[in-house]
């Protein structure tokens, strides 16, 4: 388990928590926590909300640990009118072109200066990251997925359950090609959930079939995943670079993950929180 830690030192520096409007009628807004001088190394954090729409809150519970290595955090909006069904990435609009756009816009803004980002996502959040990185991985450096309601998996079921692209229809999913999938399993990728996070509502999605592959409960799905992750990459001969948190104590909660369960300090290690044990999902069912 992923215990709370201590939070980071007062001595981090002060930061500027602004909303950044739309530039256009199909644009995203987004929270902005910006560092006094930005990094021309270290990437930003892109931070995508749940189905509550809280992008402020993670901007502002990820900005001081960020901006103290000068890092801003990037927190889009998906608005519930224009983007009902933005975890799936592809669907209703092109959720991930429009997050493109806003980051394309960032950086020729000096908001960003890297050539790759590190995304988050928590619920439904990441349910959108972890599709969003699959289609570019290229321009993902970091994947951390907190709490996902389910899953794309790896294997050849019919996208949004697994790779293959929808039939008869032209299908944006199909990007997600071979190179995508590999480069994909590639990256460092941080899968966490929390430990009591294992009961069912009415916003997880059910049914033989999902039950069937992911399992019952947000915990046993992210386990699931985990582990589909890992065998994947082993089968094709790549070194898995996949972990696993369960964050103790905390359940179905984005401020309880981080001020109980560390996520912060997950998706924003420093030295000493780079050593700590991860979980082994060795025996865990």
């Amino acid at each position: 388990m992923y215990s709370a830690m201590a939070r980071l030192a007062d001595s981090a520096p002060d930061y500027a928590l602004t909303r950044r409007p739309a530039d256009s009628p199909s644009g995203l807004a987004c929270w902005l926590a910006l560092p006094p001088a930005v990094s021309k190394t270290a990437p930003p954090i892109v931070a995508v909300h749940g189905i509550r729409r809280r992008a402020r809150e993670q901007a502002k519970l990820f900005a001081r640990r960020a901006v103290a290595a000068g890092r801003p955090v990037i927190a889009p909006v998906f608005d519930a009118d224009r983007w009902p069904r933005y975890q799936l990435a592809v669907r209703r609009g092109r959720a991930d072109l429009a997050l493109l756009s806003l980051l394309d816009t960032l950086r020729r803004d000096g908001i960003w200066r890297t050539p790759q980002i590190e995304l988050f996502g928590f619920s439904g959040g990441a349910q959108f990251a972890h599709r969003f990185a699959l289609l570019n991985p290229a321009l993902v450096t970091r994947l951390t997925t907190a709490a996902a309601g389910w899953y794309t998996f790896p294997d050849r079921s019919a996208f949004p359950y697994g790779l293959v692209p929808r039939p008869n229809r032209p299908d944006p999913w199909a990007a997600c090609d071979e190179k995508a999938l590999t480069r994909f399993l590639h990256l460092p990728i941080q899968v966490c959930v929390g430990a009591d996070d294992n009961l069912r509502d009415a916003n997880t999605r059910s049914g033989l079939e999902i039950d069937s592959q992911q399992g019952r409960t947000r915990l046993q799905r992210a386990i699931r995943w985990a582990r589909a992750l890992r065998n994947v990459a082993q089968e094709r001969g790549i070194e898995p670079r996949v972990t696993f948190f369960a964050l103790s104590a905390c359940g179905h909660d984005f401020r309880q993950c981080v001020e109980r369960g560390g996520l912060d300090r997950i998706v924003v290690p420093d030295a000493a929180d780079r050593r700590l044990p991860l979980t082994d999902l060795r025996g865990v069912s």
